[in-house]
């Protein structure tokens, strides 16, 4: 983070020629991330469990490290697939806690696991359920990373009605980014070519 007498960063021109916001331009896993997926909408249900469920993982640690475990992840939570995760038993905990493609964290396991199970029995869609809490796409653009919230009232609103339903580990900071991944709210840069591109 920048001390606070730095002004706080703007988008930055890549090696390529490419404006983008300052985190999204290397290594190239983050590249690849911001331009090809982050702020792109998700509405499938297996896009958004997978989505949910990286970001819970990713407390604490950095989002490289989730990233370059991601085909780990996707093998060890069956695709996300929410049915097969929501029977996983003991011994799969056991399984995934000796995963060196994941990371192994026995409570963020078992959240994932019980997060399957609330997707399951939910009485709609999971995508309807995250999509409803959407703001409204009228507000401006962020100029720089401190015009990016943390978390906002719609995150905080997604978060209480996320663990009413039986679901762990999506505190507001995190339904935040999970939107922010998901496209319900496009938090590129002004200047960054993601967004500019997006818009034409």
């Amino acid at each position: 983070m920048p001390m606070a007498t730095e002004p706080a960063p703007g988008a930055v021109v890549g090696d390529d020629g490419l404006a983008r916001c300052p985190w999204g331009d290397t290594p190239p896993d983050y590249r690849a991330y911001h331009d090809d997926e982050w702020g792109h909408p998700v509405r499938d249900r297996a896009g958004l469990f997978e989505r949910m469920s990286l970001e819970a993982f990713q407390s604490g640690l950095s989002w490289l490290t989730i990233l370059r475990k991601r085909e780990g992840f996707r093998r060890a939570f069956a695709d996300f697939d929410a049915e097969a995760v929501a029977a996983y038993g003991p011994a799969d905990v056991e399984r995934l806690l000796a995963d060196t493609g994941i990371v192994r964290n026995r409570a963020k396991i078992a959240a994932t696991i019980s997060n399957a199970r609330a997707i399951v029995d939910l009485d709609g869609s999971l995508p309807d359920l995250l999509w409803s809490f959407a703001p409204d796409a009228s507000r401006p653009a962020p100029r720089t990373l401190a015009d990016v919230p943390a978390r906002t009232p719609e995150s905080q609103a997604m978060a209480r009605e996320l663990k009413r339903r039986g679901f762990r580990f999506v505190g507001p900071t995190t339904a935040y980014a999970l939107m922010q991944a998901t496209g319900m709210v496009d938090d590129h840069l002004a200047e960054c070519h993601a967004r500019l591109s997006s818009a034409g």
